[in-house]
């Protein structure tokens, strides 16, 4: 437990100091909520959709904590070029303690960039539905950092590559985002994508998520929270075995 603790602590440590990915990491979901919210807005609420800011705002939450966690697992790569995750790795201490280390600490960098944006969505106009949901919607934010904090390690432990791994998270986060039902309601896809956006876990997390600050739902919250559930679990099993064949050069 010391181990994971420690790691947790240094991702957040190493996170601070680079104080301009934190601005960085929340200009995207500003302008897609300042864009797509006075853009699409009047037409979202002419079509009978309500408020717009109010239905947009738990996708662009979601979308900040999309970007942020996956993309902590390029720091693998970081670590495996410049030799640091080998001192880690020879150390007595387990790997998947190292890995659910680092998850958590991305996770957790994920969860306070997704309640800043939160906070900032109330300067635009976005009303909570009620001050009892910010909590539950706080531990589907952690759940969904975990999830995809999981992935990014996941795919980072099988690469060498940063260029390569960008490359793989561009194409893998754009449909997961666009897919999802963040930006337009899932009851107005064709059957396709409702397919789709069905067996993405992200899904249920902006659900979820407008679920708790909108008080609104596609699939129902038991079905939001169990398929997450779910997917985290075989995500962070899948990241542990993998982490643990990482080669040593």
């Amino acid at each position: 437990m010391n181990a994971i603790y420690i790691l947790w602590l240094r991702q957040l440590k190493r996170y601070w100091r680079a104080r301009s990915r934190i601005i960085g990491a929340l200009a995207n979901p500003l302008l897609f909520l300042i864009a797509f919210g006075f853009g699409f807005g009047p037409i979202f609420e002419r079509a009978g959709g309500g408020d717009y800011i109010n239905f947009l705002t738990p996708g662009i939450i979601a979308q900040s904590i999309l970007f942020t966690s996956i993309f902590t697992g390029i720091e693998i790569i970081y670590d495996k070029q410049f030799g640091f995750l080998k001192e880690i790795l020879v150390a007595p201490v387990s790997r998947i303690n190292i890995m659910l280390g680092r998850t958590w600490g991305g996770a957790t960098i994920a969860v306070v960039q997704g309640i800043i944006v939160l906070l900032l969505t109330f300067v635009v106009g976005f009303q909570l539905n009620t001050i009892l949901g910010i909590l539950p919607a706080i531990l589907i934010m952690a759940l969904t950092a975990t999830l995809f904090a999981a992935i990014g390690t996941t795919i980072a432990s099988l690469m060498d590559d940063m260029q390569g791994f960008q490359l793989i998270m561009n194409f893998f986060i754009l449909p997961t985002f666009f897919l999802s039902g963040a930006l337009f309601p899932l009851d107005d896809f064709p059957t396709a994508l409702k397919i789709v956006a069905a067996i993405n876990p992200l899904s249920y997390a902006v659900d979820a998520l407008r679920y708790f600050l909108v008080g609104t739902t596609y699939f129902g919250i038991n079905i939001d929270i169990m398929v997450l559930a779910i997917v985290t679990v075989i995500a962070v099993s899948t990241g542990a075995y993998f982490f643990r064949k990482i080669q040593i050069k």
